[in-house]
């Protein structure tokens, strides 16, 4: 089951432009822990499903692993709309249901009772999400279904797998980090390393220090976040990011912080780790979301109740 229920997260009443909104899509069970509703689906069909969500209907799903990314997606419009009351660039979450409206009132229900400021509810039956997120320009696509993330990146959508987790997120700010290659960056120098090794990708980083990398999928959001930023003071930033890279900063950061610097990318803080493990480090960030294509990181960011987002390269 991915049930996705499409989702606009507004700001009090003011609507967004459609042209300017950066829009997020998300699935039911990436926003609710949904994994008993899941296994009944699986083991018992829809109707026992929709049956069980039509008698809990007044009891809210429990908070899942993005619930508090959405939550800090709506602080920064509200910091948005403070600076500045005619704002276009705000955010939208859209969460789009592969299942019929019938069992969806529980959904409703459990984002009033987290005070989510949503106001459109789409139910798909049976449909794919994936080919309704470019007529609403999505800008970011998070799901708990493998096939649909990858419909997405076909699309060429950014997108990313979302498994429940227990997570510690820090509250002040949305955290974002990001991952280099394959995520920020192109899969260019993981495609050197599986054929030449580390000397070689060392020399072929060498050779093209000012030659900027291709674009990752993610190098999109990561732009938008950059341009949110310029709209506040250092002091006063509600939006911090973050690069932490398998790397290492003498042989292979080079490159990687000249290409940030060609696309006018800042990001807050980087980390050049050297293929050391990443959950140290995630734990002391905390953020709300890390974006790695690698498994074995997604592994050690979970252990540490960092909400992974796999970036997955194997989608053919």
């Amino acid at each position: 089951m991915e049930d996705m229920v499409q989702v606009i997260v507004n700001t009090e009443v003011k609507q967004k432009d459609p042209t300017e909104a950066v829009t997020i899509a998300i699935s039911a069970r990436a926003l609710f822990d949904m994994e008993e509703e899941h296994e009944l689906f699986l083991m018992e069909g829809v109707e026992k499903y929709i049956d069980h969500q039509i008698s809990n209907e007044d009891t809210p799903m429990k908070e899942g692993i993005i619930l508090p990314f959405i939550r800090a997606v709506q602080m920064v419009n509200k910091r948005l709309l403070e600076r500045n009351p005619e704002e276009k660039q705000l955010f939208e979450v859209i969460l789009l249901s592969t299942h019929s409206a019938e069992g969806g009132v529980r959904i409703i229900n459990s984002v009033n009772h987290y005070g989510l400021e949503i106001s459109k509810f789409c139910f798909l039956h049976g449909n794919d999400p994936s080919k309704y997120l470019h007529s609403h320009e999505v800008k970011l696509f998070l799901s708990a279904c493998e096939s649909s993330v990858c419909n997405a990146q076909k699309k060429g959508i950014p997108a990313a797998l979302m498994m429940q987790q227990h997570c510690l997120t820090a509250n002040e700010q949305l955290k974002v980090a990001f991952d280099g290659d394959s995520v920020l960056f192109s899969d260019e120098t993981d495609l050197v390393y599986r054929e030449k090794g580390l000397d070689g990708v060392i020399q072929h980083e060498k050779d093209l220090e000012n030659v900027p990398m291709g674009e990752g999928p993610f190098k999109i959001f990561a732009m938008i976040l950059g341009e949110m930023k310029k709209k506040f003071s250092q002091e006063d930033d509600p939006i911090c990011t973050y690069l932490v890279t398998a790397r290492s900063g003498n042989d292979l950061g080079i490159r990687a912080i000249k290409t940030l610097r060609e696309w006018g990318l800042k990001i807050d803080e980087a980390f050049f780790m050297a293929g050391a493990p990443k959950g140290p480090i995630l734990s002391y960030i905390q953020p709300h979301i890390f974006f790695d294509d690698n498994a074995i990181n997604i592994s050690g960011a979970r252990a540490v109740g960092t909400p992974a987002a796999l970036v997955p390269t194997y989608c053919e």
